[in-house]
């Protein structure tokens, strides 16, 4: 597992190599200038014992400032590199992982969950980006400072930089005892805040639920829970760094302590000079800071290679519905678009699922049908919406439109011509204009407003404050349930698709108003309509009904003669028929 954690962080850097070479050059030439500073000040103070000279003092003076400014300016060069390599490779990971969760179908989104999915986009690709920037950067300066000053303080004396540095890995294990701490518990104020983000969105976005069963006084007490655990999460963390960082600054100092003590005697005995002693201080200080960062070092280190994993795993794996192989592919020209669809036992098996939720269709929808799908809860109807635009995994030869296999059609130009409006239509937040033009960008306003028309919904835009300028809010909060329907019906009629699949879109319409849009439909173009409902009179006034029963269809033909025939449809119809008298007489 180990190799396959290198050979990750290999493929990742290996675009940015010559940034990365260029970072590290600039951290050995960091250390080189780190180990002369302190050798030009020993020579310097030595020099000053034998005798005081205002112009050598001032020249060695200017040497080390230059040397220092140097070594300043490398440094920040080094970081800027490296740091930025992390921040390029998050970009593009979080790129890559963007544009292969579009590619996934929804099912799997779903069944995943956004949040786990939105998690390894945000909090992992972010622990990628500092294991690839602070984690490497001070690991690699920590092995160049020990690799560059461990020797020369041998050289100026072995048993002073034993007795200096042997406190060294005191300091380490602290680290690394409290680094762990500090971890765990970052992660857990972060969690709790994401927790306190999540109660604020949910609440603002049921605002008006929130406000019916007033439970204002609820929410508030919910709130002040989530909100005293992050406050107990972060003096925590607080209590950890306000105790670690004191204990290494006494640590070092510890070490210092000792080697002024041990290096007196030294003195003493002639066996050390004062320059050496100065040089040896110098260097147990430069090693502080990269030997306390180990320990942080090693903990991002690991949890970068986790995250590095749980990104990969999403990246690797491959959507179940996706184009067909180029050579296999046949296109759909423009000239033959005539939405005739054609099943053949067409099955459909959700993966876990004990039954198939199709079993053996056949049936052909004729160019400029009117076909109505109808059914009770659970028949197959949604699953068979979605088989016209590839949306669940389809076998090879059960499904054609104009006689080419759609599992053969490029998904691009498939869900060009199949047009679907589900139920709940989702709307972003943007503009009306936006909205309806989701599916077609750069359509005119002349072709907006024509779409509107025929989804009933343009007497509603002239009610609006801005028209089609008005904002909808998050999900089309700002607009009722029918309003949000034919909105959705507004963007499919606009694409000029020509199959039209209505996955009971038209639930939150009147009867009026949805025979009235049907009737705009059929007769502004010639689309095959597919309109699956459980409004049996809006079913009635369609060319031709298919009657669905556990997967299988059961029925088919107009209204009048399916209730004239022993069966679901005549069951379905006099069942609505006698819930519409018996709402009428209740009002």
């Amino acid at each position: 597992m180990a190799a396959l954690r290198l050979d990750l962080i290999g493929r990742y850097l290996r675009p940015h190599r010559r940034t990365v070479l260029l970072g590290a050059i600039a951290l050995v030439l960091v250390n080189v200038l780190r180990v002369t500073i302190p050798m030009e000040v020993r020579s310097v103070v030595d020099e000053l014992q034998e005798g005081f000279s205002y112009a050598g003092v001032l020249r060695q003076a200017g040497w080390v400032v230059l040397l220092a400014s140097t070594m300043g300016v490398i440094r920040l060069a080094s970081r800027q590199l490296i740091f930025g390599v992390g921040r390029q490779v998050e970009v593009d990971l979080r790129q890559r992982l963007f544009e292969h969760m579009l590619r996934q179908e929804p099912d799997w989104i779903q069944s995943k969950g956004s949040g786990e999915v939105i998690s390894r986009a945000t909090s992992d690709v972010e622990n990628i980006r500092r294991l690839l920037g602070f984690a490497i950067l001070s690991l690699t300066n920590t092995l160049l400072a020990y690799a560059l000053t461990l020797p020369a303080m041998l050289a100026i004396d072995p048993w002073l930089t034993l007795a200096a540095v042997g406190l060294y890995p005191v300091m380490l294990s602290t680290v690394r005892l409290f680094g762990g701490r500090m971890m765990r518990q970052k992660r857990a104020q972060q969690e709790e805040l994401s927790a306190l983000s999540n109660l604020i969105q949910e609440d603002l976005s049921g605002i008006g639920a929130i406000k019916i069963y007033g439970q204002e006084g609820a929410e508030q007490e919910a709130f002040s829970t989530r909100n005293r655990r992050y406050r107990d999460s972060a003096i925590r963390l607080a209590r950890t760094q306000s105790t670690l960082f004191p204990l290494l600054q006494g640590i070092s100092s510890l070490s210092v302590l000792l080697l002024l003590a041990i290096g007196s005697g030294q003195l003493e005995a002639g066996r050390l000079s004062i320059g050496g002693l100065v040089a040896l201080i110098l260097y147990v200080e430069q090693l502080v800071f990269p030997t306390a960062l180990l320990g942080f070092t090693l903990n991002t280190f690991q949890t970068g290679q986790v995250s590095l994993e749980r990104v990969e795993e999403l990246l690797q794996r491959e959507p179940e519905i996706k184009d067909p192989d180029p050579c296999k592919a046949r296109p759909h020209p423009t000239d033959q678009r005539r939405g005739r669809f054609e099943a053949r036992d067409l099955t459909v098996h959700y993966q876990g699922a004990e039954n198939n939720t199709l079993n053996g269709l056949n049936f052909c929808i004729e160019p400029g049908e009117l076909v109505a799908v109808v059914g009770a809860v659970g028949c197959g109807k949604t699953t068979l919406a979605r088989a016209f635009g590839r949306m669940v995994p389809l076998g090879a030869g059960q499904l054609f439109l104009d006689g080419v296999d759609v599992t053969q059609m490029p998904l691009k130009e498939l869900r060009r011509d199949v047009a679907i409006v589900p139920q709940e239509g989702f709307l972003f937040t943007s503009t009306l204009a936006d909205n309806l033009r989701y599916g077609e960008p750069e359509a005119s306003d002349q072709r907006v407003e024509r779409a509107a028309e025929q989804a009933r919904l343009a007497d509603d835009v002239k009610g609006f404050p801005d028209g089609f300028g008005t904002v909808v809010g998050e999900r089309g909060i700002t607009l009722s349930g029918g309003q949000r329907q034919r909105t959705a019906l507004g963007r499919a009629l606009l694409m000029s698709a020509p199959v039209l699949v209505l996955d009971d879109a038209l639930a939150s319409v009147d009867n009026n108003t949805a025979a009235a849009i049907l009737d705009s439909i059929r007769a502004q173009d010639d689309r095959t309509i597919v309109m699956i409902s459980h409004q049996l009179s809006a079913a009635a006034a369609c060319d031709r009904i298919l009657v669905m029963e556990n997967g299988r269809i059961v029925q088919q033909g107009h209204h009048s003669a399916l209730i004239q025939q022993t069966g679901i449809y005549k069951r379905l119809w006099e069942r609505q028929q006698a819930s519409q008298q018996l709402d009428a007489l209740a009002s």
